[in-house]
């Protein structure tokens, strides 16, 4: 039986700038023909060269991982996690996945990767394979099968897969989706949906976050009506990950139907204060709440 995730080397198609602040990485591969698609929103992983010597220090196969963290820090080639924006498998020219980034100031590898990045160059995916699409293979939006209303809450990170969602949810859905984005051009960048009220807030350098909770918690009012409070464990997001998603028995799987469906994710600090918010204060049943810190201000996520 085959891994549901696998390592599958690809290169850069061509690149396109959608708005001032995304980017659109179109990579193709042979291999590609075996990536799957499970939809919503999709995490993979892409591996970034290391000078020099590329990414032939890269471990791939099962324990990749446990390998990985053995390398000297020089010889472990960084990645980052994405969401799938497309995959199109039987295309004239071949396979192809397309994985939209953020452009922003140099601060790691990963952004310096994505403004030095040309055509033909080679990165690796880490992705979901053909066959294994009804496991848990990285899709956190996983509504009961009946809602009421939808709450769709981001940043830039998140925009992506808030993206896939707007395109991939039943054009019935009626609800919110938020957005906190670097320009107000960036507003381009999310799709219409016909029940969804799309709302993007422009951050134009005020401190990040501070337009999103706010927004947020206006939208949260005008969804569901005020619940039951439930008592939230705190989370220390500078040293644990904030990763909260119902699934299966103990999740949206209990649950016929939900009033309010709601899917949170981005910086940390700030899904924790909307967690705290709609749990602990406007008593939203956690069986209907996903929150994922994607990332935390001041320190590089892989």
């Amino acid at each position: 039986m085959s891994e549901p995730f696998r390592f599958f080397p690809v290169t850069v198609r061509s690149i396109a700038d959608l708005t001032p602040s995304f980017r659109r990485f179109t990579f193709t591969g042979a291999d590609l023909a075996d990536f799957a698609d499970p939809g919503y929103d999709q995490r993979i992983k892409v591996v970034f060269p290391l000078p020099g010597t590329g990414l032939t220090t890269m471990p791939t196969g099962p324990d990749w991982w446990t390998r990985w963290r053995r390398l000297p820090d020089d010889a472990r080639p960084p990645f980052r996690t994405y969401t799938t924006r497309y995959v199109r498998r039987d295309t004239s020219r071949g396979p192809e996945v397309d994985v939209d980034m953020v452009v922003h100031d140099v601060r790691g590898p990963a952004s310096a990767w994505i403004h030095r990045a040309r055509p033909g160059d080679e990165v690796l995916l880490l992705g979901p394979v053909v066959g294994h699409e009804d496991t848990d293979t990285g899709v956190d939006f996983v509504p009961p099968s009946r809602i009421d209303r939808l709450l769709l809450v981001g940043d830039e990170t998140a925009a992506p897969a808030i993206s896939a969602i707007l395109e991939q949810v039943d054009p019935a859905t009626h609800g919110i989706a938020v957005l906190e984005l670097p320009h107000p051009a960036d507003a381009g960048y999310l799709p219409d949906h016909p029940g969804v009220d799309v709302r993007v807030v422009a951050r134009t350098g005020a401190p990040h976050g501070a337009g999103l909770i706010d927004a947020a918690r206006a939208a949260v009012a005008e969804l569901a009506p005020e619940g039951t409070r439930q008592e939230v464990e705190e989370v220390d997001v500078d040293a644990d990950l904030l990763w909260e998603v119902p699934r299966h028995a103990r999740g949206g799987a209990a649950l016929s139907r939900a009033a309010l469906y709601s899917w949170v994710a981005g910086e940390a600090g700030c899904v924790k204060a909307l967690r705290r918010h709609l749990v602990a204060e406007r008593g939203i049943d956690r069986r209907a709440v996903a929150f994922m810190g994607y990332w935390r201000l001041g320190r590089a996520e892989s």
